[in-house]
């Protein structure tokens, strides 16, 4: 059997590698009602705590291995790990990755010395290259994660973060992709404080792990999903399994949403961006303390990296709302007649709207695509069944993925109920009230044929809407607009209306 912890204490990252500091998150720590800990891996040189397990297993080589050099598979954080630890190592590194590997990753790897190999369409094929290359050429193939020795580099994450934090602590929460993190860390802890818990962590739609384990055996994924990518394993080590079963206090499950909320907290906390596996320790402590009713206790999450695609940040601050249960989607119905909008509105009350999606569609009833801001889990259902009782059918679609990924931006098309339709865009208050003071100083006589609004954290909303107005009523309309005060635009000549919605 192997000693882990000696192979932890005599482990060799600190020639790449540096202690991460250990931070609470103040605003996370009071909302929570616990102290909550982030061990700040996504501050290494190379934006992750990989290097650690790559260069500890690459300094155990021999020099006449180092000669012949290494190879690897990865699309990520891995790979920029392998790479700078061969060029501290004089090593040759040869990086496989698949084809359709983000330039950006592609530039960073080789930025570190790393040979990049461009070779099939997922991991799998990448690997089964990466493996032929070994016996081809004698490379010495560097595991991402099933591998004692970048397990133990993993590891000593552990012994710092006990050196910083020597007081109470309930549970450590760690990511799980293949498992060397989670394994390496609680080999040590349960060896050094098996009082403490060790937590792992898993996005639901690649949950091999907790699958494993509770199979007791290791469970392939027929899929796994790629939103937090850097956990995107389809079957977890041998070794890893060996040591988690053995040593892990539990798995917990965390969805998309989850996993975006979280990012935003870490963001209000330190500034910095997580990419989404190195959130997922945090939507995991979350999950665990509300779960668990936790109160005053002390907790860690294991913040392990900040690799993060850039146009990934658009679809995580949509969903962050969702994910800390602070925004409701809503589907209502409400009777095509002057008069219904302003009512739905006076039901709104003083909840912010986050959007609002409408298009004239039928002589009898509209449907609403809304958004509206919440205090907490459980709301949503509150405020759909308070509509209802009002006459406005509603359909909570919070937890509704083809509704928040697609639907909320295919409301519209064209309508041929959309007679002397104008389409204005305006600039709105960003406060309570303001569509209702627009809805008050409109005329009777002139009905809303389309309506678009999302909130963008700005002093401004941007509002799109069209208006049903007769050419006489024109000289009206233009009092309308002047009286208002609403900064607009005149976007009936728009092109893309025209194309689109006309």
């Amino acid at each position: 059997m192997i000693d882990y912890l000696q192979k932890i204490l005599t482990a060799r990252v600190y020639d790449v590698a540096r202690e991460t500091p250990l931070e609470k998150a103040a605003h996370l720590s009071a909302r929570l009602n616990n102290t909550l800990l982030l061990k700040r891996e996504d501050m290494q040189s190379v934006f992750s705590f990989k290097l650690r397990g790559a260069y500890n297993k690459m300094a155990q080589l021999s020099p006449a291995a180092l000669a012949r050099g290494v190879v690897c598979a990865s699309a990520g954080n891995h790979a920029q790990g392998v790479a700078l630890a061969a060029k501290r190592l004089g090593a040759r590194a040869v990086i496989v990755m698949p084809v359709t590997t983000p330039q950006l990753k592609v530039q960073a790897v080789k930025a570190r010395g790393g040979e990049v190999v461009l070779f099939g369409d997922s991991f799998d094929e990448a690997q089964q290259h990466a493996r032929e290359l070994e016996r081809k050429e004698k490379l010495t193939f560097v595991h991402p994660f099933d591998d004692p020795d970048v397990i133990a580099g993993q590891g000593t994450i552990a012994l710092e973060l006990l050196r910083q934090h020597q007081g109470p602590l309930h549970a450590i929460f760690v990511a799980i992709g293949g498992g060397g993190l989670a394994a390496g860390i609680a080999a040590c802890i349960k060896q050094v404080r098996p009082d403490v818990k060790v937590i792992g962590v898993e996005p639901v739609d690649s949950d091999a792990m907790h699958r494993s384990l509770k199979a007791g055996r290791r469970v392939k994924l027929e899929h796994a999903g790629l939103f937090a990518d850097g956990v995107a394993v389809k079957q977890v080590g041998v070794e890893t399994f060996r040591l988690c079963r053995k040593y892990l206090d539990g798995v917990v499950l965390v969805d998309n949403d989850d996993i975006c909320a979280a990012t935003k907290d870490v963001f209000e906390d330190t500034r910095a961006i997580l990419e989404p596996a190195g959130a997922l320790a945090v939507a995991g402590a979350k999950v665990y303390v509300e779960r668990n009713y936790l109160k005053g206790e002390t907790l860690i999450a294991i913040a392990c990296g900040a690799n993060l695609n850039f146009d990934r940040l658009r679809y995580i601050a949509e969903r962050a709302e969702i994910g800390e249960h602070r925004e409701a989607v809503l589907a209502v119905t409400i009777p095509e007649e002057p008069g219904s909008l302003k009512r739905f509105c006076k039901l709104v009350g003083r909840r912010s709207v986050t959007e609002f999606n409408y298009r004239i569609a039928d002589r009898t009833a509209a449907h609403i695509f809304v958004g509206i801001r919440t205090g907490g889990r459980g709301e949503s259902n509150k405020i759909a069944a308070n509509f209802s009782r009002h006459g406005f059918k509603s359909l909570d679609l919070t937890n509704d993925e083809v509704a928040k990924t697609h639907i909320r931006h295919m409301v519209g098309g064209r309508s041929p109920l959309a007679e002397n339709e104008l389409l204005f865009r305006f600039e709105f208050p960003e406060k309570p009230g303001a569509l209702m003071a627009f809805l008050t100083a409109m005329s009777p006589n002139w009905n809303i044929s389309l309506f678009h609004y999302r909130n963008h954290g700005a002093d401004y909303g941007r509002v799109l809407v069209g208006l049903q107005v007769p050419t006489r009523e024109k000289p009206a309309l233009q009092k309308f607009l002047t009286q208002l005060g609403y900064r607009y635009w005149d976007e009936t000549g728009s092109t893309a209306y025209k194309l689109f919605l006309r």
